[in-house]
């Protein structure tokens, strides 16, 4: 039995190229918004709650939530209307978020800032696509270098996010109420820059729509891919959203805490610089287990002390962790479905992901607030370690046809 689904060539040379330019400009303003929130949610939470840190880091959980509901609308939009106007759509939903989120600092309203954070969430479920969008668009030998390059839009989302949080927090009346007014700024301005996406809107034409979802859910490789990408994500959420309320309980200053989220958004996204080449010659596989030994490294640095250079090292060794798992894993992903299964495959593989960061986001504030730091970074020893021995086994350095 036959289907309409949505199709589109892969771009030429020159469109490829020029749509990873695009959505790497575009990444950098979008990207900051989720940086902005990261750097202040749980300290705006943690002010608006008068100090009570365990559901201090609730706004951030929510943000995440919010991504998490959006990958399947994004995706569905995406498919009918096109990347282009899918993209600006769910711009100017975040675009709203942090008008909320001011208004909510404004008026000291906690509830408030969890509905603006679940906006800019549903707006990032787009802005994660971008990589997607890139993949769609590249050749076999471009993709793993597309994905990586419109990543690298994020190392001026790392400097651009927490110095909005530094420069803006104090810009109005209430702390913080500036920065998430900068950052629907922000996402205005990308979804000017998306006007020059150039990614034809999908033609529908009947054509099997590859295998059912389940099938390819089930396959060892698409499972494997997925769970390594979530596992890496999830994990660089929880210690991420713990480590500023962390930073402020063992006497550091506030201004320490936002800097040590920009260094490690930074290193979430400088080795992409080089990780698009890194796959092409030593295999997506391989720069996944590099990645996920490098979280292993970062929860043994947090186990080492509490200084603010320990602190800061952690952090950046989990964003260089995150980058390599991540960017590898979503790779594996692209390799796991056929081209007419990308748009329900690459839903999925972001429900997934980002579902499982929402339950890292939601119990961080409460097992730092209860258990510690130190028991947020010994929760990512047996996750890290899992993933990779499943990796190690599913691939055995290989991966399998589709």
């Amino acid at each position: 039995m036959t289907e309409q689904v949505a199709t589109g060539p892969v771009a030429g040379e020159h469109s490829a190229h020029r749509n990873v330019f695009v959505l790497a400009v575009a990444g950098a303003l979008a990207g900051s918004v989720p940086a902005i929130n990261v750097a202040s949610g749980a300290l705006a939470g943690d002010m608006l709650l008068g100090g009570n840190s365990v559901l201090a880091t609730l706004p951030v959980t929510t943000m995440v939530i919010g991504t998490a509901c959006g990958t399947v609308p994004a995706a569905l939009l995406m498919r009918r209307v096109g990347r282009r106007a899918g993209f600006i759509a769910g711009m100017g939903v975040g675009a709203t978020g942090g008008l909320v989120e001011m208004t909510a600092m404004l008026i000291g309203s906690f509830v408030l800032l969890c509905a603006g954070a679940f906006l800019v969430g549903f707006s990032t479920a787009f802005y994660q696509q971008f990589r997607f969008a890139a993949a769609d668009s590249a050749n076999d030998a471009f993709r793993p270098r597309a994905i990586s390059l419109v990543l690298l839009g994020g190392i001026v989302a790392a400097v651009i996010g927490p110095q909005t949080v530094v420069y803006f927090a104090d810009a109005l009346p209430a702390q913080f109420a500036g920065s998430y007014l900068a950052a629907s700024g922000l996402l205005v301005l990308t979804a000017l820059v998306l006007l020059f996406l150039d990614i034809p809107k999908p033609v529908a034409r009947r054509e099997s729509g590859g295998r059912p979802l389940r099938e390819i859910a089930l396959r060892t490789d698409f499972l494997v891919a997925v769970g390594c990408a979530a596992s890496a994500y999830a994990l660089m959420s929880f210690m991420m959203t713990a480590a500023p309320l962390a930073i402020i309980m063992h006497h550091h200053h506030r201004d320490a805490a936002v800097l040590g989220i920009q260094w490690h958004v930074l290193a979430m996204y400088v080795p992409s610089f080089f990780t698009g080449a890194l796959i092409i010659r030593f295999s997506a596989p391989k720069v996944v287990v590099a990645g996920l030994a490098l979280l292993i490294v970062c929860a043994l640095v947090a186990l080492s002390g509490t200084s603010i250079g320990q602190f800061w090292l952690a952090l950046v060794l989990l964003g260089v962790g995150w980058n390599f798992a991540f960017v590898g894993g979503t790779t594996l992903v692209t390799l796991a479905y056929r081209p007419e299964e990308k748009e329900k495959a690459q839903a999925l593989n972001d429900f997934v992901v980002f579902g499982g960061v929402a339950l890292a986001s939601l119990s961080s504030g409460g097992v730092l607030q209860i258990f510690g730091w130190n028991v947020i970074a010994l929760v990512m020893l047996p996750v890290a370690l899992a993933s990779l021995v499943a990796l190690v086994w599913q691939t055995s350095w290989r991966i399998r046809p589709v």
